[in-house]
């Protein structure tokens, strides 16, 4: 009878013990979360028990989810931010230049008021570039853009796209080369979308590289088609590619004179939009080329 007493006596200790355990190990986690706010980058603790080291586990894991989303919305903000000021300086300084032709016009004072006149107007073009690719943006970055997802032959719609842009490629006496197989191969894509891709490829070639002369070339692979689009305009300095397709990021002002950092950004939504992927390279004295890798649709026969 003594033999079960004691036993009981040692069992209901234990318990007790555990259970003191278990309440100073919730009062450490309540601890832990009122200090969370000033230390939000610290993790939580716990010696033994094999139950409490996994709900632990699981805290510090929650934990790290939401200082990661965090992080992330505060780079959306901060990035937010910046274009706002970068794009509130590149409305400003056309729309000055513009208004101030403008009033030589209206004062009647301009000598050259043809030159204005086609000043004034290059000038209304930039804004409303600016403006497009700043919706367009927005609509990529809050998911209101809907893609109408279609079967095309790539070749084909390549070679309707290139000659969509042939009478602004001449006027900036620009040559176009183009190694277009005449296969079909078909791709799942966005005809608007891809005609984007490739139209703000040759903007970027025409604005920031200076180049005379762009190329495409399309291949196929055993599962992909690649779009190379090249030129010989000045080259991208080999630290600034891993950034080129970053909102916002702009190069080396000695390539361009104007940017807003946002139509490569745009190329690099639209070609993940199709399940593509984009990359480029430049060689100093050589070209750049941009790749997009697209998925085929392989016909049975």
């Amino acid at each position: 009878m003594k033999a079960l007493v004691i036993i009981l006596t040692v069992v209901r200790v234990g318990e007790f013990l555990y259970l003191l355990h278990i309440r100073k190990q919730l009062a450490g986690w309540l601890e832990f979360l009122k200090n969370l706010p000033q230390a939000p980058m610290r993790n939580s603790f716990v010696k033994g028990n094999r139950l409490l080291a996994e709900l632990n586990f699981e805290l510090n894991t929650i934990l790290a989810k939401s200082r990661g989303q965090f992080v992330k919305l505060q780079q959306a903000e901060n990035a937010s931010h910046q274009l706002l000021t970068d794009l509130s300086h590149d409305v400003r300084t056309p729309l000055a230049s513009l208004i101030g032709y403008l009033e030589s016009l209206d004062s009647q004072c301009a000598k050259n008021q043809e030159e204005y006149i086609h000043v004034a107007y290059r000038k209304a073009l930039d804004l409303k570039e600016l403006t497009d690719m700043l919706f367009e943006w927005f609509k990529l970055a809050s998911d209101e853009q809907r893609y109408m997802m279609e079967t095309y032959d790539i070749n084909e719609l390549t070679r309707e796209v290139i000659i969509d842009h042939v009478p602004l490629l001449e006027k900036k006496q620009i040559s176009v080369s183009a190694d277009i197989p005449e296969d079909e191969w078909f791709v799942s894509l966005d005809k608007m979308a891809y005609a984007r891709i490739i139209g703000n490829l040759f903007s970027n070639a025409i604005k920031h590289g200076k180049c005379s002369l762009i190329e495409i070339v399309v291949k196929r692979q055993e599962e992909d088609v690649s779009v190379f689009v090249s030129n010989n305009g000045f080259a991208i300095p080999e630290k600034e590619l891993p950034f080129l397709f970053e909102r916002l990021y702009k190069c080396d002002s000695s390539r361009s004179e104007s940017g807003n950092g946002l139509g490569l950004a745009i190329v690099r939504e639209l070609v993940t939009a199709m399940s593509g992927d984009i990359t480029v390279k430049s060689i100093p004295g050589g070209k750049t080329t941009f790749c997009i890798l697209l998925p085929l649709i392989v016909r049975k026969k």
